[in-house]
C-alpha cells in the first residue's frame, strides 16, 4: 500500500496492531483523525497515554481501578464473604451488567494453557488461596468460560481450596460449552449466576 506521507504510514502501522484492526481500517481512522479538529486527536493520544501510564490493577481482586482498591472491594454495599472467580476484566463488565450478582471478584488474568505456555504460576491463583484462607469468604463462584481450558482451571482452583472446607459453586449451564463469558448475552448469564451450582467434589 502506497501511502503519501510518511508520517500517516507510521500512523497506519501502529494503530494496525490493534486486535481486529486491518491495515484498510487503520488508513480509515488515521485519515478520519486528520480531518478532525486537532484537539480531538490530541485529547485521544492524552487518554490512552494515561491510560497506559495511570491504570492500575486493585490489590485484593486484582480488577482495573484508579485506586489502590477498586470500587466494588471498597463498597460497603457488597457481599465480602463471596467471591466470583473470573478470567479477566471483560467477564467482571459482562457479570455486572447483568445486575444478578452482589458479591465481589477475583481477577485470574488468564486460565491455564500449556499450549499457550500459560502454568498456574502465571496466573493470581495463590492470592485467591491466600485471600480464600485469610479473610470470612465462605463462597468461591468459579465463573470461567466453559471451555477446556476453562474447566482445567476450575479444577485446579478446586483442588487448591479443598482443605479450607469452603462453599464452590460454578455458574450454571446456560452458556453454551466452548463459548466465551464475554460474549453471553446478558439474560443467560444473569440466570447462570443466579442459578450458580456446586462444583463436583474433587477426590
Amino acid at each position: 500500500m502506497l501511502y503519501p506521507s510518511s508520517i500517516i504510514e507510521e500512523a497506519v502501522n501502529e494503530i494496525a496492531k490493534l486486535p481486529g484492526i486491518g491495515k484498510k481500517s487503520a488508513l480509515r481512522l488515521a485519515l478520519h483523525l486528520l480531518k478532525k479538529d486537532e484537539s480531538q486527536t490530541i485529547n485521544l493520544a492524552q487518554s490512552l497515554l494515561k491510560l497506559r501510564t495511570e491504570t492500575s490493577y486493585c490489590v485484593i481482586c486484582n480488577n482495573i481501578s484508579d485506586h489502590e482498591i477498586c470500587a466494588i472491594c471498597n463498597s460497603i454495599n457488597r457481599e465480602k464473604a463471596i467471591v466470583c472467580v473470573v478470567e479477566d476484566v471483560r467477564d467482571v463488565l459482562a457479570i455486572e451488567n447483568t445486575g444478578q450478582y452482589n458479591g465481589v471478584y477475583h481477577v485470574l488474568g488468564g486460565v491455564i494453557s500449556p499450549m499457550e505456555g500459560i502454568s498456574p504460576s502465571s496466573l493470581n491463583i495463590d492470592s485467591l488461596v491466600k485471600r480464600a484462607s485469610e479473610n470470612t469468604i465462605t463462597e468461591i463462584v468459579l465463573a470461567l468460560s466453559p471451555t477446556m481450558e476453562g474447566d482445567t482451571t476450575c479444577f485446579y482452583i478446586t483442588k487448591k481450596l479443598k482443605e479450607l472446607g469452603l462453599k464452590i459453586t460454578t455458574i450454571a449451564r446456560g452458556v453454551p460449552f466452548g463459548g466465551e463469558l464475554e460474549y453471553a448475552d446478558e439474560l443467560t448469564l444473569g440466570r447462570s449466576i443466579a442459578t450458580r451450582t456446586l462444583y463436583e467434589n474433587v477426590n
